[in-house]
């Protein structure tokens, strides 16, 4: 027999060769399994012919260094058929390992096939030496080649189909994996080649017909190389790819999902919005009426939220919005709806039996917003009032229980608010009525409407005067001269009060100054405030230009706020009285004796002057409470250096007890009615 002898140089190549080979087909095993559709074909497709050439490459090297004491040179045609069985292998691992499930039968059955190929490949290659005469093998340890084919086949097989899915761990098992596989199929071809043996005076007869072994080796090695290395490539950009597209994709999922709901829903408190409440009660009427069942349509308004925000600030009245809301969606089913369609407005959509069922709602419903609460550090107290619309007797349709019930709600404020009502048909006509009042109301200021009239304040117990208090009246072009008590709420709930109140503050002031140059220099005037406008952020500021503008001593504006606003939020308003104050503004305190004041915080209000409220008048010389009340008041501002002021004196016992007590100034029906400007000055002259 011939001598042989190995390079150990391309015995490494070859061993890399395997490895890397190894790897690639693993990896190309991922990548078919996670392509779809065309895709899927191509990768398959190159992921084979790269593997192919790759395990074929290993096999062909590992020929290569065997080292021949005679010509050798490998038959072209045989050479390329043996790489055809390796692509062919190749493609039918591939595809193997890329269906959903492997079961031990069609795995043993694929081991087969696969081993038979490789071994196919490997001694088909042998044949193109071409050898004379032929090569001869040791029946033994050709068959332990099979064996080590069909076996690394199988476990190949095995592992690629338990990596091919992408995670964090599957490169790094990949190279490990492909390692123990490379080491496999190297063992296979040097078993099969040490079973073969060259006869004395062998011959190849490619040796000069076929190419040459000289620099086959060398290029076989750079090629597939190459290949396996951009085969890699092109899968590691392309998985990069498909990771950013799915990044991507569930990035737009994400967004269209938020998108969907932010269109749904509330952004701040989170319930649904109009258009999901729309949608659910369409779906509740048909639901009903197919059923022949009923449900209740409640429209909820909060009272003195507008308040809340104009005095403590949007974000703290957002805070209590918020927390309104969970309050409501704590009372109320999983299967009624609860919405937010205005700033403090609420609808929920309760299926109820009957209308006691609602009224039991709208019960704990009331019970639930009257309780405190906790927001931006401050104690809070609202109320709501309720409208309750039933299917169908009070609509047909969406607009008109939505409508029927705002009507049912407008209705429970004027009851008192914090009350609830159900609607009935007289209700419409006094929303319209209501509805049309507000939008006058909007235009008065523009159109000159308004007016304002002046109650003179006396020097306890005739006079004179020392002042006036000034009093809106609305002169409007239909309903005639409208009382405050019928707008001012109105502009209250609707925040015209803010510009209203400016408008009163700046007439006032004109006035003034006009009475104080024909001659009443001791005159002042006296300017309620509500509390949307003591905690309106311009008030400063607009006092300030009032007074600049008309050239008034501040000390001739008396700014009225009640003992409620003032108490609100005592730290707050402290802040504001005491920058009037600076500015010479005197400070009064109205409707005295009504509210929760307390010692602690009155001596601290730079007030000059206690207004006892007209309630505790009217009754003076029949109430025994209400005149140790007032008797305690006048002590009390006495002790504090403050002015005391009576209104409602309408009577010559009230107006002669109140002097007695030590009242610095009355006012009332008894000294003076409020008139205009016009008449006052005609009756002063």
């Amino acid at each position: 027999m011939l001598a042989s002898s190995y390079n150990p140089l391309l015995v490494l190549l070859s061993l890399f060769v395997a490895i890397l080979a190894s790897y690639t087909a693993l990896d190309m095993a991922g990548r078919v399994v996670t392509a779809q559709g065309r895709a899927a074909l191509w990768w398959l497709i190159g992921g084979a012919s790269a593997m192919g050439l790759g395990i074929w490459s290993m096999h062909f090297v590992g020929m290569l260094a065997l080292n021949l004491p005679i010509p050798v040179g490998y038959d072209v045609g045989i050479t390329l058929a043996s790489l055809a069985i390796g692509i062919g292998a190749s493609t039918f691992a591939l595809w193997l390992v890329s269906r959903r499930e492997l079961p031990w039968p069609r795995l043993v059955g694929g081991a087969l096939l696969m081993g038979a190929g490789v071994a196919g490949m490997h001694y088909t290659d042998m044949t193109a030496l071409r050898m004379n005469p032929g090569i001869q093998y040791n029946p033994g340890r050709f068959g332990v080649s099979i064996v080590i084919a069909v076996l690394a086949s199988g476990v190949a097989l095995w592992i690629a189909f338990r990596l091919r899915r992408q995670s964090r761990r599957v490169r790094a098992l990949r190279a490990g994996s492909a390692v123990v596989m490379g080491v496999a199929i190297v063992g296979m071809h040097y078993t099969g080649m040490s079973a073969a043996a060259f006869p004395l005076g062998s011959v190849c007869g490619a040796a000069h017909t076929g190419a040459s072994a000289d620099w086959l080796a060398l290029v076989i090695i750079i090629v597939t190389l190459a290949v396996l290395a951009i085969a890699l490539i092109i899968s590691v950009l392309d998985l990069r790819m498909e990771a950013r597209t799915a990044l991507l994709a569930n990035s737009l999922a994400a967004a269209n999902k938020e998108l969907a709901y932010l269109a749904l829903h509330d952004n701040l408190t989170k319930l649904s919005n109009r258009v999901l409440l729309e949608d659910r009660l369409t779906q509740a009427i048909r639901t009903a009426e197919r059923e022949k069942h009923r449900f209740a349509l409640m429209f909820m308004d909060l009272d003195g939220f507008k308040a809340v925000n104009d005095v403590y600030g949007h974000h703290v009245g957002d805070l209590l919005l918020i927390d309104v809301a969970q309050r409501i969606g704590a009372r109320v089913r999983q299967q009624d709806t609860v919405a937010r369609v205005g700033g403090d407005e609420f609808v929920v959509l309760a299926y109820v039996d009957d209308p006691e069922d609602a009224g039991t709602l709208a019960n704990a419903l009331l019970e639930v917003v009257r309780e405190p609460f906790m927001a931006g550090g401050h104690e809070l107290r609202v109320s709501t009032s309720i409208g309750i619309a039933i299917y169908p007797g009070d609509g047909g349709n969406q607009h008109d229980l939505l409508t029927n019930a705002d009507a049912a709600m407008y209705h429970a404020k004027g009851l008192g608010r914090n009350a609830y009502s159900f609607f009935e048909p007289s209700m419409n006509a006094d929303v319209h009525q209501q509805l049309q009042l507000v939008q006058d109301l909007r235009r008065a200021v523009e159109r000159h409407e308004l007016v304002l009239h002046y109650q003179p304040k006396f020097n306890a117990p005739n006079g004179p005067i020392m002042g006036v208090e000034a009093l809106v009246r609305w002169q409007h072009p239909q309903r005639g001269l409208v009382p405050a008590d019928e707008f001012i709420p109105l502009a209250e709930k609707t925040g015209l009060i803010v510009p209203l109140g400016a408008w009163v503050l700046d007439e006032a002031c004109r006035q003034m100054a006009q009475w104080q140059r024909e001659g009443h220099s001791g005159w002042s005037v006296a300017v309620n405030l509500s509390a949307l406008q003591f905690g309106h952020a311009a008030l400063i500021d607009s006092v300030r230009d009032t007074l600049a503008r008309h050239a008034l001593d501040p000390r001739s504006l008396t700014l009225e706020i009640t003992e409620s606003t003032a108490m609100r939020d005592v730290d707050a308003s402290l802040q504001i009285l005491q920058r009037l104050d600076a500015m010479g503004v005197r400070i009064s305190i109205d409707d005295f004796g009504t509210g929760y004041s307390s010692l602690l915080y009155l001596k601290r209000l730079p007030a000059s002057e206690l207004k006892i409220d007209r309630g505790f008048v009217r009754d003076l010389a029949h109430d025994t409470e209400d005149a140790a009340i007032v008797s305690a008041i006048v002590a009390l501002g006495q002790t504090l250096n403050l002015r005391i002021v009576a209104e409602g004196v309408e009577t010559a016992e009230q107006q002669a007890f109140l002097t007695r007590l030590g009242c610095h100034s009355l006012q009332g029906y008894l000294l003076g009615r409020p008139m205009t400007a016009e008449s006052l000055s005609a009756a002063m002259a």
